[in-house]
């Protein structure tokens, strides 16, 4: 059995990873890891504006990232097209933890984002909001 290094990972490898390994090293504290993981994520992978983060989203396979609302502190977006499985979960840390760093780092000033999915209509949101009467100092 060789292997194949055009081979791309596949599917089911990716949700063993996703939904059964990193939830049994995380253990309890797996949503405060995965958002803190996600913000290392964009300060390593940083985007010249918050419009190219959806195309970051297609790349990097997390799903189809489309903004739905914008104001003077806080912009929403809804997230679909993901891979799924039985496992999937409710919330969205990784991509929550990308989001707000990205956010951040564009605005200067203290951002967090918060992802849910909404029971009756399975709808996943993510929601950005930033305070620019905190900035950060570098």
């Amino acid at each position: 059995m060789g292997h194949d290094s055009t081979e791309g990972p596949t599917r089911f490898g990716y949700e063993l990873l996703r939904d059964h390994v990193i939830p049994d090293i995380l253990g309890k504290h797996e949503d405060d890891i995965l958002y803190w993981a996600g913000k290392e994520i964009a300060r390593k992978f940083p985007v010249f504006s918050v419009d190219e983060v959806p195309a970051f989203f297609k790349e990097a396979g997390w799903g189809t990232l489309v903004r739905v609302a914008s104001g003077k502190e806080e912009t929403d977006y809804e997230l679909t097209d993901r891979l799924e499985s039985p496992a999937s979960r409710d919330s969205f840390p990784l991509e929550a933890g990308f989001l707000a760093e990205q956010y951040q780092i564009a605005n200067g000033c203290l951002t967090e984002c918060y992802g849910a999915r909404d029971e009756k209509t399975e709808q996943i949101t993510l929601k950005v909001r930033w305070d620019e009467t905190f900035e950060m100092n570098e």
